[in-house]
């Protein structure tokens, strides 16, 4: 029998942390400024969405759609991909393929220095940060600028996005403030943290770039199989300048993100501003069709992304994640992801999304130990997430499942060896008796209260967070058997007796 599609190499890209999840929310628990930033925002967020999702009668209705279109897409991917391949070639484009990261940075990096560039302008991407193309075009000597608002903060700030949307979520202005004074030469030393002021900074700084950068790189929300067009929605009007004046275009696609039909944007271009920003429609949606001569990019460039999609593609449970639109709405109202933020994650995609795509695309048994692991159970399964989903993915019952594999993952694992012990206790009565009549010494380690608070090696994991009764001093068979147990089985017949006699009458 085939085995599922290859996933990414390991190491490569950014869809793995170094510290497993119970470690990095541990230590990014202390941190209250950013508890507090994280609180502010997705209060905000939320009660935008909540109110702008009111106004829609068909709300229910626009998400069932959104769920219909993307499992069609999924059950017919491979002809939908090839379809949009043809659309976008006859309209003067070029398509390429990358199966991983590797891939998809090496053909980057040779499209730019094709174009004689040294430097590119960039709009905001998942997918180019799922792959760690600035890290990598930076290796071979190219300046990649981020020209979204919260990008370039984290990028001038030396740190990492830590939320889907608003990669920024964990500075306040003051922060920033000292982000711009630090990074961007020629500054005001006298700017202030005023929203006006730090964002005029920002556009001043990138004015130059837009002007004279001749290649862009982006992402896309949206692929048109049936007339290869791209769509990038965005807030700040920066994608609109990196998609029209630069001579070469760069996108870079997951290849979940196409659709059947043109018509289905009408769908999508009402569910993921409301999801994502609170917005009934984003400020910039830009949509172009290859090459058009005299207007915009010349050479345009499209590539897909498979880079372990098509692994979760073959996971008959675990392919609904795919149908995923970027918009965050799951980490916004996720009690786990407000109190830890999005570094805890380590990939590119934290909150709950993130903690059932990341295993999925990298897979969660790629090294000893594999930090990717424990994302799974980076969720109290309270189903906020489902609720709040516009495309009305399921991740609850998909981190549940995820739980499942990975306890079936091949190696010799804690719970793996307790529960073969536990099977083979239970498979035999005499182990069962024994098993019983030693459980007693339980006892000794409880509280006065009947309670144990802290159980030894290995098993200090469950008593962390949980307390366990003390077991009884007789097991069920002894009391059973003695004289106490059976003057109370008589005394409970008797009674029954009594009952039914009286119900008789």
């Amino acid at each position: 029998m085939p085995g599922l599609p290859p996933r990414p190499p390991h190491g490569s890209g950014q869809l793995r942390g170094g510290h497993t999840f119970p470690e990095a929310a541990a230590r990014e628990l202390g941190n209250e400024q950013l508890r507090a930033n994280l609180h502010r925002a997705t209060r905000t967020i939320r009660a935008k969405r909540l109110h702008v999702t009111a106004e829609l009668p068909d709300w229910e209705e626009l998400r069932s759609a959104g769920a219909a279109v993307k499992a069609d897409t999924m059950a017919r991917l491979p002809e939908l991909l090839e379809q949009l391949e043809e659309r976008v070639t006859a309209a003067g484009g070029t398509v390429h393929w990358a199966r991983d990261a590797a891939e998809a940075n090496a053909i980057v990096t040779r499209l730019v220095e094709a174009a004689g560039s040294r430097e590119v302008i960039k709009v905001k991407s998942m997918a180019t940060q799922e792959i760690g193309l600035n890290e990598h075009l930076a290796e071979q000597g190219i300046t990649a600028h981020e020209t979204d608002l919260a990008e370039l903060i984290v990028q001038l700030g030396d740190d990492r996005p830590s939320h889907i949307l608003v990669p920024a979520i964990h500075r306040n202005r003051d922060e920033v403030r000292e982000i711009f004074l630090d990074g961007i030469p020629g500054v005001d030393p006298e700017l202030t943290s005023s929203p006006v002021e730090l964002a005029s900074a920002a556009r001043a700084h990138l004015r130059e770039k837009f002007m004279t950068v001749p290649v862009a790189v982006s992402g896309a929300n949206f692929g048109i199989a049936e007339t290869g067009t791209l769509c990038v929605v965005e807030s700040e009007g920066n994608g609109r300048m990196c998609l029209t004046l630069p001579r070469t275009l760069i996108t870079v696609m997951g290849i979940e993100k196409v659709l059947p039909t043109y018509a289905d944007l009408e769908v999508f271009l009402q569910l993921l501003p409301r999801s994502s920003t609170g917005e009934r429609m984003n400020p910039y949606t830009s949509l172009w069709t290859g090459v058009t001569p005299g207007d915009g990019p010349q050479d345009f460039h499209l590539v897909l992304l498979d880079n372990g999609r098509t692994a979760a593609l073959a996971d008959g449970i675990g392919r609904q994640a795919l149908h995923c639109i970027r918009c965050s709405a799951c980490l916004n109202v996720c009690p786990v992801y407000e109190r830890v933020g999005g570094h805890a994650y380590g990939s590119t995609y934290p909150g709950p999304i993130g903690a059932v795509l990341t295993p999925q695309f990298a897979g969660m048994d790629a090294a000893k130990n594999d930090p990717n692991s424990t994302l799974p159970y980076a969720s109290t399964l309270c189903g906020a997430c489902y609720d709040a989903c516009p495309v009305k993915i399921d991740i609850p019952s998909l981190l549940v499942e995820l739980r499942h594999q990975s306890t079936e993952l091949p190696g010799r694992t804690a719970e793996r060896l307790a529960m073969r012990a536990a099977a083979a206790v239970m498979g035999s009565p005499k182990l069962y008796k024994a098993a019983q009549k030693a459980s007693r010494l339980g006892r000794v380690v409880a509280g006065k209260d009947g309670t144990i608070t802290r159980m030894p090696p290995p098993f200090e994991g469950w008593s962390d967070s949980r307390d366990t009764p003390a077991p009884p001093r007789a097991t069920f068979r002894e009391w059973y058997a003695s004289e106490a147990g059976r003057a109370a089985l008589a005394e409970a017949a008797a009674q029954g007796e009594s009952e039914k006699e009286e119900g008789d009458r």
